[in-house]
C-alpha cells in the first residue's frame, strides 16, 4: 500500500452557446477521456463572449484535478 497520493492538476477552459453549467459539462467530458483518476474540480472563472449585444458563448475556465498513477 503506497504511503500517500500525489495529485496533479490542468487547467481546462470550455465553452457552450446553452450555459455555464453546460459548459463546465463540456469541459468535464472532454477530460475524462484523457484524464483518469479525476477526484474533483475548481471552476476559476466565468465568463461569456458577446456578439451583436448578445451572448452568444458560456465559457469556463477550471482546473482539473486527478491522482498520479503508480
Amino acid at each position: 500500500m503506497p504511503d500517500g497520493r500525489v495529485a496533479r492538476v490542468t487547467e481546462v477552459i470550455a465553452g457552450s452557446p446553452k450555459s455555464f453549467d453546460d459548459a463546465i459539462q463540456v469541459g468535464f467530458k472532454r477530460a475524462v477521456k484523457t484524464l483518469r483518476g479525476i477526484t474533483g474540480m475548481r471552476i476559476l472563472e466565468f465568463r461569456v463572449a458577446v456578439e451583436n449585444e448578445k451572448i452568444v458563448e458560456y465559457r469556463v475556465r477550471m482546473e482539473v484535478i486527478f491522482v498520479l498513477e503508480d
